[in-house]
């Protein structure tokens, strides 16, 4: 990759600020672009940019900062990482699995169906040696990545009828992203990914038949209750989202020791806030909801078997000649059993006696 100057001084600055990454440094101060893949002031995913770029502010004393742009201002929310990885953006925000054309790998530091909780998959990154593998894969590109929240358990979509069976769900258009979307599609649907802005027009336009978006707290506030009264939950092909911010690995590295170590702080911290965010909001969300008449309901038994069969499929050949997803699905499973064993020994227990 070719060394960028992302830290100028002096005249250097005017030239600087004619590219996206723009880093305008005075007295000492770094101001950086920001850009997201989603609308920079959406509940949960645009407010988790914003609480790490306060964090970071915060925590530097005014010495780094900041300028977010949602997901369309300056680059389309899909092409953020190329963005970054192009030079022409310091740091970007978004799901990982948004990119993951370049390598399907990147779906694991994201979210996979049947997978880990929110807290297990942050559990792997930290402890289990994901955050290891998310580093090589990404310095391929240029990238240092760092986790920086998550969605918690996602809804599986709106739907303007009824799923009953497989055969239901043959010949639906449907906007859905990630390994999720290759599932349904081996199940018949016409999987489609679309901007978060483009998924009420297109329901209500009738482009599309159904739609997972988030979980209630997004999905009320993008108004999909509004179309359909119909919802169905949770999505176990994505139980919960991973975001991230990513740094141009240039750029990353020309920051002072104590710069790097607040912004990967500030990630975790806005991580935390996130989770949080999620899960108090969601739960008054899906109350609001059902208030306005939504009925949640689950896939049955054949559907769910459907979509482990599919999950089966599409893993192996993802796997078939990339070494990159072979070794991030040997690192993944072999915490998600380890998971799945103490979650059915404490967790699920607990939650049932609990009522």
């Amino acid at each position: 990759m070719k060394r960028r100057t992302f830290l100028a001084s002096g005249a250097g600055i005017a030239a600087a600020a004619t590219t996206l990454s723009s880093p305008a440094i005075a007295q000492g101060k770094i101001e950086w672009n920001l850009p997201t893949a989603f609308p920079k002031n959406a509940p949960g995913v645009g407010t988790n940019v914003q609480n790490f770029a306060a964090k970071v502010a915060a925590m530097s004393d005014g010495r780094m900062s900041f300028k977010i742009f949602g997901g369309g201002e300056l680059v389309p929310p899909f092409a953020v990482e190329d963005a970054v990885q192009q030079g022409n953006a310091p740091a970007g925000h978004g799901p990982t699995y948004y990119a993951a054309g370049k390598n399907p790998a990147l779906h694991w530091f994201t979210a996979v169906p049947f997978g880990m909780t929110s807290s297990e998959h942050f559990a792997w990154l930290k402890y289990g040696g994901g955050q290891e593998i998310w580093d090589d894969i990404y310095s391929q590109r240029g990238l240092k990545p760092f986790y920086s929240g998550n969605s918690n358990t996602q809804s599986a979509g709106w739907f303007k009828r009824e799923i009953n069976s497989l055969d239901d769900l043959k010949g639906l258009n449907m906007r859905i992203a990630g390994l999720g979307g290759e599932v349904f599609r081996k199940l018949g649907v016409n999987a489609v990914l679309m901007p978060p802005p483009e998924i009420f027009q297109s329901l209500q336009s009738g482009a599309i038949d159904a739609a997972e978006w988030v979980g209630p707290m997004l999905d009320q506030a993008f108004g999909l209750q509004k179309i359909t009264k119909l919802c169905y939950l949770p999505a176990l092909t994505e139980p919960g989202a991973g975001l991230a911010v990513v740094f141009n690995q240039d750029a990353w590295d020309e920051l002072p020791a104590d710069l790097q170590s607040i912004c990967e702080n500030a990630a975790h911290a806005a991580a935390l806030e996130s989770h949080a965010e999620f899960d108090f909001y969601n739960a008054q969300a899906m109350a609001s909801l059902r208030e306005d008449g939504v009925d949640f309901r689950a896939f049955n038994d054949e559907i769910v078997a459907g979509m482990r069969d599919a999950w089966a499929e599409v893993q192996e050949e993802l796997t078939q000649g990339n070494a990159d997803v072979a070794r991030v699905r040997e690192s993944y499973d072999a915490y998600l059993a380890q998971a799945r064993d103490f979650a059915s020994a404490m967790t699920l227990p607990m939650l049932g006696g609990r009522g």
